[in-house]
């Protein structure tokens, strides 16, 4: 069966130019406007850490930062990052010294991953998730939303709420908590 979009000839699709600050670097590639930001990092840049698997935002494997803040990056199109105002960061630009970021050691020390595929989106999803509970930043479980909340306020309840964006295929769940857990009690 045909459909509207069977005629559209996608070597005429104009490109556009996006640049970007990734990783610390200022890049500018050439895509299509309709190109995810996934695919811009996966297939242009070649940033191959950040997993493609659901490609309509339900499982967290695409989590990336997007001026700190955690961005599903198959729901957003590169085009829509344009600027070197804007960072992005990606699994590959955690540890570009090569020492581990704290919740990368944390999965590592209480087995957070068994397949690993979901591993950069959830490492990246528990950054961002620690970084808004140390701001004060409440969940739908938070018993008492007019206290501050405090990172000390982040029990297992707290953590499975704020990650339950990002599945794992494997269950790891438990060991991800603890591993978010001890990243929490480290910083």
């Amino acid at each position: 069966m045909r459909n509207e979009f069977d005629d559209i000839d996608t070597e005429a699709v104009a490109r556009v130019a996006v640049t970007m600050m990734v990783n610390g670097k200022v890049r500018t590639i050439e895509v299509e406007p309709r190109t995810t930001l996934l695919d811009a990092l996966r297939e242009t840049l070649g940033l191959t850490g950040t997993k493609k698997s659901c490609d309509r935002g339900e499982c967290g494997a695409c989590t990336v930062h997007v001026d700190g803040r955690r961005v599903l990056s198959c729901m957003s199109l590169a085009a829509m990052q344009n600027g070197q105002t804007r960072t992005i960061t990606t699994i590959e630009g955690l540890a570009p010294d090569g020492v581990l970021h704290g919740v990368q050691a944390a999965f590592t020390e209480r087995d957070g991953f068994q397949c690993g595929y979901c591993t950069p989106g959830q490492i990246m999803s528990g950054i961002a998730m620690l970084d808004e509970a140390r701001a004060g930043w409440p969940s739908a479980v938070t018993s008492d939303v007019t206290k501050p909340f405090s990172i000390a306020d982040l029990s297992n309840e707290e953590i499975r709420e704020r990650m339950s964006g990002n599945l794992c295929r494997c269950a790891c769940y438990p060991n991800i908590t603890e591993a978010l857990q001890d990243a929490a009690r480290r910083r």
